[in-house]
This record gives C-alpha cells, structure tokens and sequence, in this order.
C-alpha cells in the first residue's frame, strides 16, 4: 500500500512537458514526409490496437547533451532504465514491462539492430545516434509484426533524419559533471535542383564516469544521401562508430562498500599475495567499431500502391583486454614449464576477447491503402557471420606460445527469414479490424565455447488480430491478442540446452483525447511458455545468464495522460502496475528440489511512474521537473531477501532557452539538465547468484548467495548550446 500511495501521489501532484502559446508545440500533429514510409510496415498507429508512445525530434532535442537513447526514453510508461557507469554514458541498459533488451526488438527504418546472437541493443556502438533521429515509437508488449528478433517485452522502431527542404548546419557542444563532454557538428545541403541532397553529422562524446575509472570515449559519423521527387524515396545511409569504454560490469558486492566507496571499481584491479590492492591495469577496456549501410528505395505507384526495398550490411570488430593474475597455461593451450627447478603451471597475462562479425540482407514491404482498406505484405532476410577468438597479447612466463596464437576460434551463422501480412479495415459504425500474420525461420549454427555448440533450426508463426472501436470523437476502445516466439541466444546455449520462447499477449485499451486532455489506459495479461528469464547471474564476461522458467505471466495496467493548463503549463504523468509471477517455480537448494510456489519474476518492479511537468513563462523559455519513481524488484527469481532492489525516486530538472536571431546564425539554444537533483543514493540494477558449497559443512551441500549492485550518480549536471544556421 505505501508504495500504490506514493506512486498515486506522484500521479496526481508532479507532471509533463512543455507549453507554447495557444497550443504546446509537442501536442501538434507532425505532417507525414515521404521518408516516414520507411518506417511504416512497423509502426502504428492511433488506429491500431497497439499500444505505443511517440518521441519527436523535438522532444529529443531538450535533453540530447550526451546521455544515450535508452536514458532519454527513461520516462515513458514501464520503462526503467540503468547504466554500467552510473551516469547514462557508455554502456546503458532498457527494460520495459519487466522485459530485458534482448527482448525489446529495435529496428532503424526498418532494419534490424538487435545484434544476431546475443539479441541485445549496443547502444554505445552508436554514439550521438539521438542527434540523427528524426522520431521512434516504442510499442509495449508484442505490438506489431516486425524484422528481426521477436519482440517479447517492446518493440522499438526508429526513423532517422528526413532529408531538409532547405541548407542548414548545426554545431551542438555541452558539458557537465564527471568530464563528460558532447561535440557534434552537422550539415544539409537542402534540396538541390529540388531532388537532391547531402547531409551528415560527426560526434564526439568523452566522460569520466561516475563509477570510477568508467570512462568513456566515443565517436560516430552519419552521412546521408537522398534523391526525391514526387513519387520516388531514394536513400543511402552510412554511418556508426567507435567506443573506448573502461570496464564497469563488476559491480559492488560488498554492502558497506556500497554504503562508503559506491564508486569503487574493481575491473583491472591487481592484488598482491594478502588481497590488498597494489594498482590497475591501465588498458582493461572494451573496444569495438561497428559500422552501418543502408540503401532504401520507396515507390509511389499510384494513389493507392506503393513499396518499399532495402539493402543493410553491417561490419563490427573489435575486443575486451582483461588482465588475469594466476592464470593456469592449460586454459591458453600452453604446457607446464620449469624454471630453476620448479614445475610452473600458471602465469599473470593480458587476454583479449576478439569478436568480428558481418550482418547483412535485405527487407522489403508492399502497401495498398484506400479510404477503408489498408493492406502490408513484408518481410526480410538478414544473416549473420561472427568469429570469435582469444589473444594472449603479454605473459609473465609465456610458455610454448607463439605470437598471434589463439587460444580459442569459434564461429557462429544465423540467418533469419522472416514475411509478415497487415490488414485494417473499416468495418463501419465505428469499428475496424487489424489481423496481422508473420512467419518466421530461424536457422542457428555455432562450434565452440564461447558460443555454445548449436545446429537449430526454428519455425514460428506468429498471428495478431485486434479491434478498435470510435465511441465518439473523444473516446476510443481497442482489444488485441498476439502471439509471440523466440529463439534463444549464443549465452543460453553456453548455459545449457534452452527451448524457444513462447508468448499469448492480450491486450486492452482506452484512448481518449479533448482540447487539452490526452489519456491512455490500457490493461494487458501476457501469458509465457518457457519464458527465459534473468536468473540475476552474470557469466564470466559479465553478460546476463537466462533459464527457461516454465510457465509464468505478467498482468499489468498503463495509464499516461497529456494536460494542458492555458498557455504556460504541461503535465504528463503515467503510471505503470504490473503483478509477475514464476508459476509453481522450482529451484535446487541445499542439493534438493524445492518447489517455491508463485515467485516474482526477476527484475520486474510492480509500480513505475513517471512524470513531466513543464512550465513556459514566456516564449522560448521553458523549466520541466522530471520525476521518476521505481519500486521494489527482485534480482532473482527465489524471492531471496539478498536479491531485493530498493525503491528509488530520482527528480531532474531542464531548462532550455532559444534565441531567434536574423542573422548568420538563425538559432542559438541553450540547455541545462541537473539530473538527481533531491542527491538519491540509489541502485537500478545488480546480479544475483546462488552456487552449492560442500565443503563447510562436510557430508552436506550447503547453497550460498551473493549479489552485487550498480550504483548509479548523485547529483550531477549537464549544460549545453546549440547554435543552428
């Protein structure tokens, strides 16, 4: 109940976004461009019965001074957020409705993301992404058919810049807390002879971390080319980049510490023979690159038909480096050796984990829309090549070994085919029908260690119907069901021998809009079949460890809202409660059996809220208070009081002033973000492990548990200018 109070109590007395005179800009529907049809055989819309939330480049705009996509979109219903560092730069993490990012399917017009094998969103591979992004729709739930990996959790589709009508240029640096800095220089050339253009965007984004020694730094390009005319969409895209971040994935296990040091970090720390301390390895960091193309060709064929073809590759390489005291020669492929008499077996060296991968295809759609008909068939086939492998790059002793030896080669393929069809239709007096049919194969091949040893191959067929029905102008009820399945990914099958994941998700809304009231309400029961969920572990390179659960379900409802108080003031709050249950769990303790009953399944808080209040006192300036409250969540699923999250509830404030000039420079806008501004001392997320230990207690098993905690920044600043012309 305390928590049902103070999250109803944030609901009604803290809010939402900005106003303008007359109207606030945000609420104002934005035209449809040309190059929004690259996106539209996965997105919906209000006509759909698909619950989702749009995010405008103008929205996105307030707050871009360096933190990544997932932190900017921390405010949407059920979605919570974290980061490794502590302060939304480098690697960051998005759960929505409970549901970890390998089950948030992200696509960027339309092509996959997600990476093929782990299913995860790599965020910090595309630095600055936000300064090309022109909208994204996150759809909560299984939402619509879509390329790529199934959504389990969400799906989220972005579109990136639209080509500009006329030249512009922008150059965009901030500053703040921690030495995070953001640079960023863009440019069009506008429509030349009224078909052409080229534009593009260079960034730079470096920070210190909250955490210590978390440092970033990061670089990406976006360039773009487009021909247009009146019934043609053509468009190159290249763009990517390249991260240097510290390691920060440990954690802090120790409670005091957390108490006393929250910003200790023990990734690269070398020990002497007592377990003090003596220094860190310098070098102890993942770097990748990772670089994108994407050539789109949209047709209008006539009033009623048109289509759309792309072609995507993608090319990423890089590696982790992790000093290893003590390491044992068998592990690297070397023999024992002797020195002065002694048989030596182990050695301190530097390891490098090598991941080199090429992903590419092809997607496709065809769109017939009248009056009362509107139909998408599409699809795509994608595949994915990586190779992994392991370098000693330096030992103490190094044994027999060779320079460039690899201790390890593994390589893995996947391709991934996947046709969908759409259907709405007008089924007069206010009713319509969305049906949507995909299937989809997935064939998975992989040899060694570090990938698991796999040859499967999945057949799923997903269908989607639903009904909307318009009560009157205002008021708008929709009801859908969709069926979901998923593959597992490489990390599942090091663990063991994973089933697919299955998913029934039913859904129940009501939409309604007046003047200046918006109000979303929808309830939803999603029912799994061997649902793999989070056990709270981390392997050894720190990457989540999932197991197949059985049967189990999450049962919630979403309230946002949008109120507007005369020309100065915006609230828009939302709410998210959610029950989620492992159905008669069983779990091995104490080296025996035991059923559990119901638990919570991990990660999954049952009260999110969030809220936006934003006040303009006068035109071109405006402050919002962005509240945002989580509550308790378990980091496993045995409902172990040591895996427990406490609640937390985080206040940040924004403030953005532009200047209008008639000059060289057409706008210069400048922002502040005071994140944390109450100075929480929370946690957003941790791990959680269980391990059997025989030998305290001889003749029994005894089952220890341990957790670990991220901690994430007090208060901190960023402040930022933005000069266009």
């Amino acid at each position: 109940m305390k928590t049902l109070a103070i999250s109803l109590g944030l609901l009604l007395n803290t809010t939402v976004l900005m106003a303008q005179k007359e109207q606030p800009k945000d609420t104002i529907q934005e035209p449809i461009t040309l190059d929004e049809v690259l996106v539209s055989a996965v997105r919906v819309t209000a006509q759909s019965p698909v619950t989702f939330s749009n995010i405008s480049k103008r929205e996105i705009r307030k707050r871009n001074l360096g933190q990544d996509i997932p932190i900017l979109m921390n405010f949407l219903p059920g979605v919570v957020t974290t980061t490794d560092a502590g302060a939304g730069v480098g690697y960051t993490g998005i759960r929505v409705r409970g549901s970890d990012a390998t089950r948030v399917n992200v696509t960027i017009n339309g092509i996959p993301y997600n990476d093929a094998e782990s299913q995860g969103t790599f965020w910090v591979n595309m630095p600055d992404f936000a300064s090309s992004t022109e909208s994204l729709q996150l759809q909560r739930g299984v939402g619509t058919s879509t390329n790529g990996s199934g959504a389990f959790g969400a799906s989220l589709n972005i579109l990136t810049d639209a080509a500009s009508s006329e030249a512009n240029g922008e150059i965009a640096n901030s500053f703040g807390s921690y030495a995070t800095r953001k640079h960023t220089v863009k440019f069009s050339t506008g429509l030349l002879n009224n078909h052409f253009e080229l534009a593009g965007r260079v960034s730079a984004i470096a920070s210190d971390g909250y955490i210590d020694r978390a440092t970033s730094d990061l670089k990406s390009y976006f360039l773009q080319g487009v021909f247009t005319n009146k019934n043609t969409l053509i468009k190159a895209l290249v763009f990517g980049g390249h991260e240097v971040t510290y390691q920060a994935w440990n954690g802090i296990e120790d409670l005091d510490m957390l108490e006393n040091n929250r910003r200790f970090n023990s990734a690269g720390a070398l020990y002497d023979e007592n377990g003090n301390i003596v220094g860190y390895h310098d070098n102890e960091v993942d770097d990748y690159k990772q670089d994108h193309a994407q050539l789109h060709w949209n047709q209008k064929i006539n009033t009623n038909w048109s289509t759309n073809l792309a072609f995507h590759y993608t090319r990423g390489s890089g590696f982790f480096e992790q000093y290893k005291q003590g390491a044992s020669f068998s592990d690297y492929g070397m023999t024992s050796i002797n020195l002065g008499g002694e048989a030596i077996d182990e050695t301190d060296l530097i390891r490098r984990k090598w991941l080199e991968n090429d992903f590419y295809g092809s997607t496709f759609s065809v769109n017939f829309k009248d009056k009362f008909f509107d139909f998408i068939i599409g699809g795509g086939w994608n595949k994915y090549v990586g190779d992994h492998f392991g370098e000693v790059i330096w030992a103490r002793y190094a044994s027999d070994s060779e320079i460039n030896d690899h201790y390890y080669d593994d390589r893995s393929h996947k391709t991934d085919f996947n046709i969908f069809s759409k259907v709405t239709t007008d089924l007069g007096k206010g009713w319509s029908f969305f049906g949507d049919l995909q299937y989809r194969r997935v064939a998975y091949k992989a040899n060694g260690e570090d990938t698991g040893i796999v040859d499967d191959q999945f057949d799923f067929f997903n269908p989607k119907a639903g009904f909307t029905y318009e009560l009157n102008n205002n008021n708008q009820m929709y009801v859908s069901y969709a069926r979901a399945q998923r593959e597992p990914n490489r990390n599942d099958y090091e663990e063991g021998n994973p089933k697919p994941e299955k998913l029934n998700d039913f859904e129940l809304g009501w939409r309604y809009a007046s003047g200046n009231v918006k109000l979303n309400t929808n309830a939803y029961y999603m029912r799994y079949k061997d649902q793999l969920v989070l056990t709270g572990g981390l392997n050894d390179v720190g990457a989540p460890i999932r197991a197949n659960s059985g049967d189990s379900y999450r049962l919630g409802l979403e309230v946002d809202a949008t109120f507007v108080f005369g020309s100065q003031w915006v609230v828009r709050p939302n709410l998210a409660l959610s029950t989620n249950r492992n159905i008669d769990f069983v779990f091995q303790r104490d080296g025996s059996l035991m059923s559990l009953g119901n638990t919570h399944i991990s990660y999954s808080p049952e009260v999110v809220v969030g809220n936006i209040v934003t006040y303009a006192p006068i035109e071109n300036l405006q402050f919002s208070v962005l509240s945002k409250y989580v509550g308790d969540q378990y980091m496993g699923n045995i409902d172990a009081e040591g895996s427990k999250l406490d609640s937390y509830f985080i206040n940040d404030l924004n403030i953005v002033y532009e200047l209008n000039l008639n000059s060289v420079f057409k706008t210069v806008a400048f922002s502040a973000l005071l994140n944390n501004i109450f100075n929480v001392r929370y946690v957003s997320n941790g791990y959680f492990y269980t391990y059997d230990d025989d030998w305290s207690n001889p003749g029994s098993v005894t089952t220890i548990e341990g957790a670990g905690y991220y901690p994430q920044a007090t208060r901190n600043f960023l402040v930022g200018a933005t000069i266009t012309f």
